[in-house]
């Protein structure tokens, strides 16, 4: 987003976040009718068009979002208008604003039941679990096969034992991708959690486990770079030589011997 977006939502994040902590493990249910927003943003480009149009009244957007949402609950017409009556520097913003309340919405309802550490470490295991399953991410990425077939296999794949909140966020994933590949989107919500903590989640890549102490030492540098508290998630690679690479949001912090030798094999051919 550029930045009128990223100040509009802003905005509307703050003044939704007193009403995601009210609606308790409720907040689950706006999300869930803030995605339908989403898809009928996705699916109306005319529709997208008018409520993200600088030059339509407020009001009039107000009124014609509270006709789309018809019964759902107060708050997510509420929010819906608080949106529409923003600005936006493209019209797609709109739904990718509406979609993030609606990830952040579950993501509270599970903070209110006290399960957020539960959603976070599941999706975590099932981003780890996907890493060598290439057709089964190509599956749950690909508009040829329906979005219901796609949360069906996201369902066989937690197998019942997930809570409801990892279930409903991964399934929503898999059924509406709006061109994320899948992992990709299991990794936006693991940022979107470490926000409502407000701290931030490395991935650590090593080839053997960390010891206590280098846990320590690595959260505590990672800690005072990013001016937060920084969650640590170990992957094993048996490819990594030695070192680690660390991947924080968009960012990536590679010191394995395979990538330093790949560095030098470029210094020697420059």
């Amino acid at each position: 987003m550029r930045g009128t977006s990223r100040a509009s939502l802003a905005a509307v994040e703050e003044r939704f976040e007193p009403v995601l902590t009210g609606a308790g493990t409720q907040a689950a249910a706006i999300g869930e009718q803030l995605f339908a927003f989403v898809d009928a943003l996705d699916h109306s480009g005319s529709l997208r068009r008018t409520l993200a149009d600088p030059s339509v009244p407020g009001d009039p957007k107000a009124g014609l979002v509270a006709q789309l949402l018809g019964q759902a609950d107060p708050a997510t017409v509420a929010v819906a208008q608080d949106l529409v009556r923003s600005r936006w520097s493209a019209d797609g913003d709109l739904a990718d604003a509406a979609e993030r309340l609606g990830f952040h919405a579950l993501l509270a309802s599970a903070e209110a039941a006290g399960s957020l550490d539960r959603v976070e470490e599941e999706l975590f295991q099932l981003t780890r679990a996907l890493s060598g399953q290439r057709e089964v991410r190509q599956a749950l990425f690909d508009d040829a096969v329906p979005g219901a077939a796609r949360a069906q296999l996201v369902d066989r794949l937690l197998a019942g034992r997930a809570d409801t909140v990892t279930a409903a966020l991964a399934r929503r994933a898999a059924s509406a991708p709006r061109g994320r590949r899948y992992v990709a989107t299991l990794g936006h919500l693991a940022d979107l959690i470490a926000e409502r903590r407000q701290r931030s989640v490395a991935t650590v890549t090593t080839a053997t486990d960390l010891t206590a102490a280098q846990r320590t030492r690595l959260a505590d540098i990672l800690t005072r770079a990013y001016g937060r508290q920084v969650q640590i998630n170990e992957v094993h690679d048996p490819h990594v030589l030695g070192g680690l690479r660390i991947q924080v949001g968009p960012n990536v912090v590679d010191a394995t011997v395979l990538a330093r030798l790949a560095d030098a094999r470029r210094q020697l051919a420059s």
